[in-house]
């Protein structure tokens, strides 16, 4: 910084003699020979700065520690330390986590899902690499499953998944994983100088990337049904052929962002409390994504299920 003050300076001086600008009158006393160096204005330094520097976000760009956030532009990327010890505590997969039937009711869950995005090309669904887990009510588990569904198919050989936070309102995910207060969803929607790449998170989790919801809107459930939204979601579900993108929404009978995003979706993971959600609850739920071709059913908080007794009968092989 010292040389670009200095490189400012003598072109001041330039200046000023070149146009025959008069000395400033210095008090009685001072020295005026050549040999006192007078520093510029504020006002000038800067004007001669601004003229020899490049655009913002182009001058001195280091690459940033994992978890801070980086302006359009900028080299690096987003990143955080998902912890997987604590995440594993919490009953969540973890790629170093040891066989568990969780793990094994998730590949039941995420098998026809890849087929129906990846499987042969007749038997494909069109958009069926966007996926929104949903629930009727609130507090059934959508976020849970969500993360989960995440980290199963994270764990694929040859598929890549981005989760996104799509419950604008209520956001979850951050709390839950530590995602750092920056751009998202609504940002990319609402902010010409913010697009995807810029609100994207890398985390330790090598083949699983984040989408936070962003700042809040009150026009949320307008830009969601937007035609910026409809050209976002063709642009995540095309860029990737090898990515599936899960949308974190939010219920389907407490708002309606969820009823809305549903209309851009291939397929749906729908969400059921065990003894908690009413059967009215979830016809009624149902009644709203009729429009969308897939919708699968998964029950949540079950004291047994059939996985759970084959896992039990395979439970304790070594292979």
């Amino acid at each position: 910084m010292s040389s670009l003050i200095e490189q400012a300076a003598k072109r001041l001086e330039e200046l000023r003699r070149a146009t025959g600008e008069a000395d400033e009158v210095l008090p009685v006393g001072v020295p005026t020979t050549d040999t006192v160096a007078r520093p510029p204005t504020p006002e000038a330094l800067m004007r001669v700065i601004e003229a020899q520097t490049t655009p913002l976000g182009r001058i001195g760009e280091e690459s940033r520690a994992p978890g801070s956030a980086t302006a359009r532009g900028t080299v690096g990327s987003r990143y955080i330390e998902l912890n997987l010890d604590h995440m594993r505590q919490c009953g969540f997969i973890t790629p170093d986590s040891a066989k568990s039937q969780l793990a094994d009711e998730f590949r039941v869950i995420k098998r026809p899902i890849l087929r129906n995005a990846f499987g042969a090309v007749g038997a494909r669904v069109r958009n069926g690499n966007l996926v929104m887990v949903t629930s009727a009510l609130p507090r059934e588990g959508k976020t849970f499953t969500s993360v989960n569904l995440a980290l199963s198919i994270a764990m694929e050989i040859d598929s890549k998944v981005l989760l996104v936070d799509g419950d604008v309102a209520h956001p979850s995910i951050p709390g839950l994983l530590g995602v750092p207060h920056g751009p998202g969803l609504l940002d990319i929607l609402t902010r010409a100088d913010i697009d995807f790449a810029d609100a994207m998170i890398r985390t330790n989790v090598d083949k699983l990337t984040l989408l936070p919801a962003g700042s809040r809107h009150r026009r949320a459930t307008e830009l969601l049904a937007s035609e910026q939204m409809v050209n976002l979601l063709h642009e995540l579900g095309t860029r990737y052929h090898d990515r599936i993108v899960i949308f974190d929404s939010p219920p389907l009978l407490a708002t309606t962002e969820a009823r809305v995003l549903a209309t851009h979706m291939g397929q749906i993971v729908m969400v059921v409390a065990a003894d908690a959600t009413s059967q009215h609850a979830v016809t009624q739920a149902l009644a709203t994504i009729e429009s969308c071709e897939i919708v699968l059913m998964t029950l949540n908080k079950a004291s047994r299920t059939d996985v759970g007794s084959y896992y039990g009968y395979y439970g304790n092989e070594e292979s």
